[in-house]
Order: C-alpha cells, then sequence, then structure tokens
C-alpha cells in the first residue's frame, strides 16, 4: 500500500512548492524562493500556519498585494524565468488587490503563483465578511476577476484537488511559451481541512526547461528569405535574453553584418557599442533603427510580441517588398505579420541559422549605412547627455549622469511615464538584463517592488529605480520592506509636478496638457493653480529610507556617489525641466484624436493623426 502523509491542504501546498525545481542547459535551481504577502482572516490559519511550520521556507510581509506580485514578476524576470515567488492574500480587497499585478505579469509572460484565500467552499454560513453576493450562482467570487489575467486558474474546493492541480500549475509556469500568472483560489476552510496526500507529491520535481529545435522547412524558408535581402534587420525582443541567447546573438549578428534594433524588453540583447546593434526600435526607438526598419525587405523577429510600440503602430515597415521571418518559442507569436514562422527557441534557432547562412553577409553599401547612422545615433546621445540646461537639468541628462555612475552590470529598473521612451533611446546597455523595464503593461508602482525582487535575485548588481514624482505617489510602501529584508535599491524621483509622460501626449493632441499637472484649484474651479509642492526626500526618509534632495545636476551626480556608501535603500529627488523632452525620432504612435471638437487645437491634431494613420499597414 502507498504511503500517504496527512496534512492540511496548506501545508501540502507549501511542502509541494518547497521540492520544485527547474533545470536548463543542465544547471539545476530551486523554482520558489519563497512567499510574499499579507495575511488576514481568509488565509491566516491556512497558508499562514503552513508557513509559520516551515521557517526555512521564506515568507516576507510586504506593504501591499499588488506590490507583492510586481517583487516577484521582478524577481522572477531577473532571474530569466527560472524562479519565481508565490504570494498569498486574503478574500477580498487583498486578493482584488493582486489583479493588477497578476496582469502585468502574464502580459510580460513572467511566472508567478498567487495563492488568494477564498469564500467558504461548504457555504453554510454565507455570506460571510468580504464575500460577493451573486444572485444567478454560489460559484463565483472576487478571485473570478483573476481568470482572464492568469495563464491557468483554478479553485480547490477539496483537499485532493491539489494532487493534479499543482502539477498543472507547474507546467504553466514553467513553459517558455505559456508562462505567466497562475492562480490557485482557495477557500479559507479548505485550506485548513486535512487529507491523507501520497507521498510522492513531496519528493523533489525537476521541470527541464526544454529548448524546442526548428522545423527544418521553416529553416530553409526563412534562409531563403533572408539570403536574397539585401536591406535585412533583426528585432531583438525579450524571448532573447529569456532563453540567454545574447551570445548567439551576437555571434549570427557580427558574421551576416545584420543590424540589430531591441524592444523595450529586449533591450540588452547586445551591448550598446556591438557594430550591429542600433539601438531601441519603433515609437520610442532611435533614428538609426527606425529609418533601417523603415526600408528593410526582410524583418527577422526574435523573441518579439509586435506590439505597437515596436511596430510604431503597424507604421515601422514601409517597404512593399518586406517579408517577415519569427523565430518564437510561442505558436501565437511566431505567425505574426504573416511570417514565416520558425517557432523554436531563440538560441538553438540562431545557431541553426548561422550554420545554414555560413556564406551570407549584407552587402557593403549597407553596412556603411549601417556604421553612419549608428555613430550618428551615439553623437546624439552624447548631446542629449550634455545638454547644460539651467537652471534645472532636462531628464536625458539625468539619465546619462545615471549611466555614468552605474556599474556594467548594474540595472536600471522602470515601467511607466517619460521613462520607458527615453531610457529605451537613450540607456546603453553592457551587459544582459541591465536593463529592466516593464512595458507590456506599463504599470506604475511596480518600480520599487520590482526592485527589490530583481535585487534579491541578484545581489551583486546594484539596482536603480528611475520613478517619476507621480508615479512614486502610487505606492512608496515597499521602501519599508526593503528595510525590513536588509534589500537596498537606490530610487531616482524626478520631480516634474505631475505626470509628463501624458501631459507631453495630451499637448500633442491639441488638449494642452489637461488634468496632468499638480497645481491647486484656483479661484475660477480649474486645476490651474499653484504648484503643490511635496517633499518627496521627507516623505521617502519617514519610511526609513536615506534621502537626498538634489538642487541640480551637479548635486545629483554628488548625490549618486554619496548613494554608493549607504548602507540602505536610499532616495535621491531631483527636479527637472518638464519642457525639455527627448525627440521622436522617425516614428509615430497611433493615439485616437477626437473627430469632433471646438478646439482648433484638437482640429488640426485630427488632421495630422489622420494623415498618420495612411502609413498603418497590414501584413497578409
Amino acid at each position: 500500500m502507498k504511503k500517504t502523509i496527512r496534512l492540511t491542504t496548506a501545508q501540502a501546498i507549501i511542502a509541494f512548492l518547497k521540492r520544485q525545481h527547474v533545470e536548463c542547459d543542465g544547471r539545476r535551481t530551486k523554482f520558489f524562493a519563497g512567499v510574499l504577502g499579507i495575511f488576514g482572516h481568509g488565509n491566516i490559519a491556512g497558508v499562514g500556519q503552513a508557513l509559520q511550520q516551515n521557517p526555512d521556507f521564506r515568507y516576507i510581509l510586504v506593504r501591499n498585494e499588488q506590490s507583492a506580485v510586481h517583487m516577484a514578476t521582478g524577481y522572477a524576470k531577473a532571474s530569466n524565468r527560472l524562479a519565481t515567488f508565490a504570494c498569498t492574500s486574503s478574500i477580498g480587497p487583498g486578493a482584488t488587490n493582486m489583479v493588477t499585478g497578476a496582469a502585468a505579469a502574464t502580459i510580460n509572460r513572467i511566472p508567478v503563483l498567487l495563492l488568494p484565500g477564498d469564500i467558504f467552499a461548504r457555504r453554510n454560513v454565507a455570506p460571510v465578511l468580504q464575500q460577493l453576493e451573486s444572485s444567478n450562482s454560489q460559484d463565483v467570487s472576487v478571485n473570478d476577476c483573476l481568470r482572464p489575467v492568469s495563464r491557468y486558474w483554478d479553485r480547490i474546493y477539496r483537499p485532493e484537488q491539489v494532487v493534479t492541480s499543482l502539477p498543472e500549475a507547474m507546467r504553466v509556469m514553467t513553459s517558455p511559451a505559456e508562462t505567466g500568472a497562475v492562480t490557485l483560489a482557495l477557500p479559507q476552510d479548505v485550506q485548513t481541512e486535512a487529507f491523507d496526500f501520497p507521498e510522492e507529491l513531496f519528493h523533489d520535481r525537476v521541470w527541464v526547461i526544454w529548448r524546442p529545435k526548428a522545423d527544418a522547412h521553416s529553416l530553409t524558408r526563412a534562409a531563403e528569405l533572408i539570403q536574397a535581402s539585401t536591406k535585412p534587420l533583426i528585432i531583438a525582443g525579450g524571448g532573447v535574453l529569456y532563453s540567454q541567447a545574447s551570445e548567439a546573438l551576437s555571434e549570427f549578428a557580427a558574421a551576416t553584418g545584420i543590424p540589430v534594433g531591441e524592444t523595450q524588453a529586449g533591450k540588452g540583447a547586445l551591448p550598446y557599442d556591438h557594430p550591429q546593434c542600433v539601438g531601441a526600435i519603433g515609437a520610442t526607438g532611435t533614428f538609426a533603427a527606425n529609418r533601417l526598419a523603415r526600408d528593410a525587405d526582410c524583418v527577422i523577429g526574435v523573441g518579439t510580441r509586435y506590439s505597437d510600440f515596436t511596430t510604431a503602430s503597424m507604421t515601422a515597415f514601409q517597404n512593399p517588398q518586406a517579408h517577415f521571418v519569427n523565430v518564437n518559442v510561442a505558436e501565437f507569436d511566431a505567425y505574426k505579420v504573416s511570417a514565416v514562422p520558425i517557432v523554436a527557441d531563440a538560441r538553438s534557432a540562431l545557431n541553426d541559422l548561422s550554420e545554414i547562412l555560413r556564406d551570407y553577409r549584407v552587402p557593403e553599401a549597407y553596412a556603411r549605412q549601417v556604421g553612419t547612422w549608428r555613430s550618428e545615433w551615439e553623437k546624439e546621445v552624447d548631446r542629449l547627455f550634455h545638454l547644460n540646461s539651467q537652471p534645472l537639468p532636462a531628464q536625458s541628462e539625468v539619465i546619462g549622469a545615471i549611466w555614468e555612475a552605474a556599474g556594467p552590470r548594474d540595472m536600471l529598473v522602470s515601467a511607466a511615464g517619460s521613462h520607458p521612451g527615453d531610457l529605451h533611446k537613450l540607456w546603453r546597455t553592457r551587459t544582459p538584463n541591465s536593463y529592466h523595464m516593464e512595458y507590456g503593461y506599463s504599470c506604475m508602482g511596480y518600480e520599487i517592488p520590482a526592485a527589490i525582487g530583481a535585487k534579491m535575485a541578484d545581489p551583486s548588481r546594484t539596482v536603480y529605480v528611475f520613478v517619476g514624482d507621480g508615479t512614486y505617489l502610487m505606492a512608496p510602501s515597499e521602501i519599508v520592506t526593503s528595510l525590513q529584508e536588509g534589500v537596498k535599491v537606490v530610487i531616482v524621483i524626478v520631480n516634474n509636478f505631475g505626470f509628463a509622460s501624458i501631459g507631453g501626449l495630451s499637448a500633442a493632441l491639441g488638449s494642452g496638457g489637461f488634468g496632468t499637472e499638480y497645481r491647486k484649484r484656483s479661484a475660477s474651479g480649474a486645476l490651474d493653480g499653484d504648484r503643490l509642492c511635496v517633499d518627496y526626500a521627507a516623505n521617502a526618509r519617514s519610511l526609513g529610507a536615506h534621502a537626498i534632495h538634489a538642487g541640480n545636476l551637479s548635486e545629483f551626480k554628488a548625490a549618486l556617489q554619496e548613494a554608493k556608501t549607504t548602507d540602505r535603500t536610499t532616495a535621491i529627488v531631483v527636479e527637472t525641466n518638464r519642457e525639455l523632452r527627448v525627440p521622436n525620432y522617425e516614428s509615430w504612435w497611433d493615439v485616437a484624436v477626437a473627430e469632433v471638437s471646438e478646439s482648433e487645437s484638437v482640429q488640426k491634431a485630427r488632421r495630422e493623426y489622420e494623415e498618420a494613420r495612411k502609413k498603418e499597414r497590414y501584413f497578409l
């Protein structure tokens, strides 16, 4: 007779998580680094008790459940998806707080496990505290909100259901193609119920991260398109980093001479000074990459999902003869833009293409053009890093100062506002994973908790967080968590008195920046009075951080050096010139403009919008 172990459902889940490992290229690591969360009545007696009796499985108390998921996502992203955290919450608002974090994880294809408490499975005491009642079903709770933002979702009504549900959750989280947020909703009574679980459930289990090989026919078709091209271009997405294919891409690009543009997720796939690296591509791209995209006759996507920022809302590729080759481990992405699909691991496919195309080299005239535009772009970056703006620095100068202070392996974390666009263009990546941008969901509030997660994943790196004042005000509380756990990050808070990115967008759409500045309400009833003055340094200091206010660029550079010597999380506040923006470089992003308006500026913006839309293309 097979042996069993009597445990509660929650105890069984924790015992299972502790014994999960992943193996990639022969290297084995534990998949779960522990659990992040906040206890309430819906999980304290179940998951909470199970964690209490497993002190070797780290529990981290966070300040907000959404931040817990961001922290797990940051950890997993910095670990190339080979490790993550589980996140637990009570029922009710604790669970729904995790929805935004789950969406960010799933959209960015990052594995996290959510263990929210749920309403009583036995129902006789319903409605319980925080229960959402439905008049047409008793099988509904707020956790159903997590269904559309989870790659796998299950509600555990009986203890024995975890025997089959937990392996399925692991299958999804360790899949290069299907990974994302996984939710196991745990009714609070079921968490505490005991069952005789099969002992085998708690044996060490290794999930091998496979590197699927490309189909020979697809490789041949792709190679024929590339060989026939005279202006090919590679778009490197996040899949290059997750498959640890940077070296393979470097060798392929160097051997063929094909230039490489990088998406937000793929930035850092090549070092910025690689001869074939032309930097950011798309709506936030460099003029070097965007000019090459405009004229490309063969676009080779590697690990990209072709978001609207990458394609400049499908206006980036204007050559009527353009063809696409897509290398992607996810079939869904490989078939986009009517490409020749190579459904395979990025490193494996690049190595195969290198062998087939060993005699291919781009035309010499094209290679010279790539080199010229690369050189011109680097001069533009230098110019923007040293504008000598007075009395307040431009945001580009602040970025330049951080880059000059950072080491080659140090990491920059950001997510929303004007920062992603400026950083995508200007940050000079020197090593893989040194640029950590959440731009699939562009979620304000991601930055600080994700940076803590990234720092925990690799304590040897200095991690810089780049946030605006608007983003900082949304979620500064995890500074406390960083102090609790002894995890130091450097937070740069750019004070531009509101939402500078959307302010600029509003102005471009003819709306004059309406509702995007932090101003007091005036006598007229509008938000156009004096600027609101918030002491961000005092706020960070009150949470326990070392805080510095920099009045100008020189003081900011000195503050960056001081931050290297501090023993805890350090916040540096610097005010910038809101109007000195980094230009767009021969690109566009489709944001609809009101078709009817009394405003002449909106009418003008609409005419320009309709003209720009004429460049949008279908690729069939």
